[in-house]
């Protein structure tokens, strides 16, 4: 395996491509915008998803999923709520046993559908793995180092794949749960929303860390009840990416909550964003799974009730708050 495919042209693809691209595979990118396709192609570097960060020269972006056709593994980078346009788009390229390396974090509005179950109706012969973990694009382009979980079904080939994208700075964990590594990796973005909320209140460490807490509690209910480990998300797809994107500014998800905690509108907190925040579209994807599965998960139902305007921020702190007493 010497070829990679990168289907996502905002940030998070641009640093896996980098990635991709320094374990020494001939790295391909397919983009959208055609001026993600040009930067990269002329500057090696990706000035609007991740600005002044050099690009490894031996990218090569385009505007074709064609040019897909060949590789021998696809990172598949889009965001959630597009993966099942795009992965249709890709359908005609994708070999029997091609690997699909799926690298959005969320849960599909409508269908309340994991990115695994979007592939398996999109390319069902593609071979299905998830890179999760606690990683933020420009560290991961810079070569900072980072870990993450890498989950597939055959322990041998999660083995395998870890080892083709590892770097001295990128260390894949290999794993064999993906419904936990897809579940940590989807409820701790909605968590993070919560805790910018928090943070923008200025509630304090202790009610962030207890967020933080009791959020990993909801996350592990839910991902169980999906037929998750609870092992698997106490590990870096689960407790460490939420511990990383509650704990930063720099997360999408946190800062939109931080400027609702400020007091903007939800419209207002996304004006400026040209990444996608997914926990806000994950959110009521989230709600509505936790109450199929029956699922208690009050701070992920009062983040939806915020962004979906049903109640105010000081309404849903009190609401949780007066929540009865229970043992831990």
């Amino acid at each position: 395996m010497t070829k990679a495919g990168v289907i996502g042209g905002g940030a998070w693809g641009s640093a896996l491509a980098q990635v991709c691209a320094r374990a020494g595979l001939e790295t391909t990118l397919w983009a959208r915008e055609a001026e993600v396709v040009t930067t990269i192609n002329r500057f090696h570097e990706n000035t609007r998803f991740l600005p002044e960060i050099g690009l490894d020269p031996t990218i090569r972006a385009t505007a074709d999923l064609a040019d897909l056709a060949g590789v021998d593994l696809i990172l598949a980078v889009t965001p959630a709520q597009h993966l099942r346009a795009t992965l249709t788009a890709f359908a005609p390229h994708c070999r029997a046993g091609l690997p699909i390396l799926l690298c959005a974090k969320g849960i599909e509005q409508g269908s309340l559908k994991l990115m695994t179950e979007v592939l398996a109706e999109t390319a069902p012969g593609a071979f299905p793995a998830v890179l999760s973990g606690p990683s933020f694009a420009s560290d991961v382009a810079r070569g900072l180092p980072t870990a993450v979980t890498l989950a597939c079904p055959d322990e041998h080939r999660a083995r395998d794949l870890a080892e083709l994208i590892a770097t001295p700075s990128f260390r894949p964990y290999f794993a064999t749960d993906m419904i936990g590594a897809e579940a940590g990796g989807a409820v701790k973005n909605v968590l993070a929303i919560a805790c910018g909320i928090v943070e923008g209140r200025g509630l304090g460490r202790s009610a962030q860390a207890a967020l933080i807490t009791r959020g990993f509690s909801e996350l592990t209910r839910l991902a169980v009840a999906l037929g998750g480990e609870a092992e698997t998300v106490a590990g870096l797809c689960g407790l460490g990416d939420l511990v990383l994107t509650c704990s930063s500014p720099q997360s999408r998800n946190m800062s939109v909550g931080l400027a609702l905690g400020l007091g903007q509108t939800l419209g207002e907190a996304l004006a400026d964003k040209l990444s996608v925040a997914e926990g806000v579209a994950s959110a009521p994807a989230v709600r509505d799974l936790a109450r199929r599965l029956g699922v208690d998960a009050p701070i992920c139902e009062a983040s939806a009730a915020i962004l979906a305007g049903e109640i105010g921020v000081d309404d849903a702190i009190r609401g949780l708050l007066s929540r009865p007493l229970r043992e831990e």
